[in-house]
């Protein structure tokens, strides 16, 4: 337990120090280096997970998009690591507008998500569940899902955000976000049933 409560307080410091990191990095720029070296591998198993073939290129495009656009964080709504995965999302919403003017017409791989943004084609994702040894059944459960509550749980369960964390990086409030996840963990349970060993349903967030 003891150890427990000495990780949450190290967890603690490091979001307030990304915080003031970013907000003086629009001052100082060599405050915004120690967030690159923090940050990077997180955010690259993020853009791996959903765009395998391009992750190296749009983390760098990533960490452009930051720098210049860091003006615009603001601590009040969001952690520094939340804000950069917010940015990571339009990194890849970006990435995905692009492919979708160069399929051929008629192709439906992309489909429209929360605020209009382009939501990830499910087939990268599943492709990464698949590498990860998910259960054919929990992954075909999620694809079930909405778009925002599959993105939700996957946040919480891959990226190990915070339920707050990810309703700041989809742009909902928190209680819709804790609504939805509600939501999707009941249909999970109820598609699942006892297909699923509970510690694979772990893998999306149940216990989180």
């Amino acid at each position: 337990m003891t150890r427990e409560v000495h990780t949450d307080a190290a967890a603690d410091r490091h979001t307030g120090r990304d915080d003031e990191l970013l907000l003086r990095s629009r001052q100082d720029p060599t405050a915004f280096e120690p967030l690159v070296a923090r940050h990077s591998a997180a955010l690259h198993g993020y853009l791996v997970r959903r765009a395998p073939d391009a992750a190296d290129d749009l983390l760098s495009e990533l960490w452009l998009r930051a720098y210049a656009g860091r003006h615009g964080f603001d601590a009040a709504r969001g952690t520094a690591r939340a804000w950069l995965f917010g940015v990571a999302r339009h990194v890849l919403a970006a990435h995905w507008r692009r492919l979708e003017t160069e399929a051929p017409p008629g192709s439906a791989r992309f489909a429209e998500g929360a605020e209009g943004m382009v939501s990830d084609p499910w087939q990268a994702v599943d492709r990464r569940l698949d590498a990860a040894a998910v259960s054919p059944v929990l992954r075909h459960a999620l694809a079930k899902l909405p778009a925002v509550e599959r993105e939700l749980m996957l946040l919480i369960a891959w990226e190990q955000l915070t339920p707050t964390e990810a309703a700041s990086v989809v742009r909902i409030p928190p209680g819709t976000a804790r609504s939805r996840l509600h939501r999707a963990r009941t249909r999970l349970r109820k598609r699942l049933g006892a297909l699923v060993p509970s510690t694979q349903t772990s893998r999306t967030g149940e216990s989180a």
